[in-house]
């Protein structure tokens, strides 16, 4: 079993440099809102990313001297030049008794801190950071921090910087869902990267600058709640765990299935291409081609396969988030900084996915359930209501039947393996969180040629999974 040896855990703390000229457009308090809430006792989201050292070939080159003495203080000096940015990330969610519903504060003191926890292992750099064979699904577990949450307080971030000597490196992070979606946290990671790639070329007039089209906006008052949904949401989380009252912020608790393993797959631009004339012959207007529909529907049509649900006469139920921010009257801004995604739910019978036009219904109620967001009859936030006793039943209690519930975490378009700090872009990045939800991942390849896929399963299932998702094409 690989060693790790924590070496530090410190305190990353907003600028205090530029803390005056940041307070009038970073509040100290955001509350949350029904979009928010839903996420409020899911397990924190956990991603990874590895990196390769530079400059490997330089025999004369100390590796881990210069990870101690280069990386390491331009990574800790960027992300506090980063969360001035960014205030309420620095602080902690609460849930005051004077108030119906959580909030996050920020507070300038020693409490409201980012944690960044340093550590060496002799962990197989090559063999983590790899895409070719699966990893037992809890092998990323050491290299990703603990976010510190009690009953009334709940940090919201936290990174872990992992060395491999003489290799690589990987930086983890984890956050609080409640606060921030995979979009906000990519925008805070390209600020990120922004700063201390300017750090790292000495552009000291840049060291405190982030891009106009990564600015977050914060005023939560655009998301109009005229039906108070957000009252509802924290009624019902109030009476979960035996409530009534229960105002904890403890994340719900869920297992890493035993004997699970980790998968990553490829899908390139010319299968994507060869799958979207596959369904051209149906000559369907009504059909979204699109690359995520026609993704998630190929691996949807494989995992029932390879789990053989269709020999049961199971139902699948399938999931996605679409998110919302163009979708409000007016529009939101880009840069909301928050939950701004609603879910989409649709169903099919697995004997049917597994059937000859199985991935023309997979991408036909996926198209349905895109276009239902269009209707005059439904609005963005319609059902939201009912959103935490469906989570709490397929993540938690279990489904109560024998229907299998599938979800997406991750998006292409937030292309993780463009986070470079200026050490050259990740060799591998993965959503670590999966492994207790369940979700499908998917994200940008390194090379830019398709759709990573990132799934755990039990090893058999996953074996089938592999054998069918490369072979069904050819």
């Amino acid at each position: 079993m690989a060693k790790l040896k924590i070496i530090e855990v410190c305190k990353v703390a907003p600028s205090p440099a530029s803390m005056a000229t940041t307070s009038s457009s970073s509040p100290n308090s955001l509350h949350l809102t029904c979009l928010d809430l839903i996420w409020l006792r899911l397990p924190p989201v956990q991603r990874i990313f590895f990196y390769e050292l530079p400059n490997l070939e330089d025999p004369n080159r100390d590796t881990t001297l210069f990870f101690h003495s280069d990386i390491l203080p331009r990574l800790k000096h960027s992300l506090s030049l980063t969360l001035k940015h960014f205030l309420p990330l620095s602080g902690n969610l609460i849930w005051p008794e004077s108030s119906y519903k959580p909030l996050i504060h920020y507070n300038d003191g020693d409490e409201d801190v980012v944690s960044f926890t340093v550590a060496e292992t002799d962990a197989d750099f090559h063999h983590l950071s790899g895409t070719n064979e699966f990893l037992e699904a809890t092998e990323y577990h050491p290299l990703i921090p603990n976010l510190a949450v009690s009953p009334d307080r709940a940090a919201i971030l936290a990174f872990q910087v992992t060395l491999f000597p003489n290799f690589g490196f990987s930086i983890g992070m984890v956050n609080h869902h409640a606060a921030i979606d995979g979009k906000s946290v990519h925008m805070f990671l390209k600020t990120w990267t922004h700063i201390c790639q300017s750090q790292q070329q000495q552009q000291e007039y840049n060291y405190s600058y982030s891009p106009l089209e990564l600015k977050p906006f914060f005023d939560r008052t655009v998301i109009v709640d005229s039906k108070g949904i957000d009252a509802i949401i924290a009624e019902q989380l109030q009476e979960l765990d035996g409530g009534p009252h229960n105002r904890s912020l403890i994340p719900w608790k869920i297992e890493v299935p035993t004997g699970a393993v980790r998968g990553s797959f490829q899908l390139t631009r010319e299968k994507i291409n060869k799958l979207r004339q596959l369904l051209n012959v149906h000559n369907n207007s009504l059909l979204h081609l699109s690359t995520f529909c026609l993704t998630y529907s190929y691996i949807l049509v494989c995992l029932v396969k390879a789990k053989e649900l269709h020999k049961d006469g199971q139902k699948i139920i399938f999931g996605f988030a679409v998110d919302a921010r163009s979708r409000f009257e007016p529009p939101l801004p880009e840069t909301y900084l928050g939950n701004c995604v609603v879910g989409k739910f649709t169903d099919a019978y697995a004997k049917d996915l597994a059937g000859e036009d199985g991935l023309f219904l997979a991408v036909k109620a996926i198209s349905d359930a895109i276009r239902s967001l269009e209707t005059a009859k439904e609005t963005i936030l319609y059902g939201l209501e009912n959103m935490v006793p469906l989570i709490l039943k397929s993540l938690v209690e279990g489904k109560g039947s024998h229907d299998e519930f599938y979800s997406i975490a991750g998006s292409p378009k937030f292309e993780p393996y463009n986070t470079d700090f200026g050490w050259g872009r990740p060799k591998k990045s993965d959503v670590v969180s999966i492994d207790k939800t369940g979700a499908i991942s998917l994200s940008d390849t390194r090379n830019g040629d398709g759709i990573e896929v990132g799934l755990v399963l039990k090893k058999h299932d996953m074996e089938s999974f592999a054998f069918l998702f490369q072979k069904s094409l050819e």
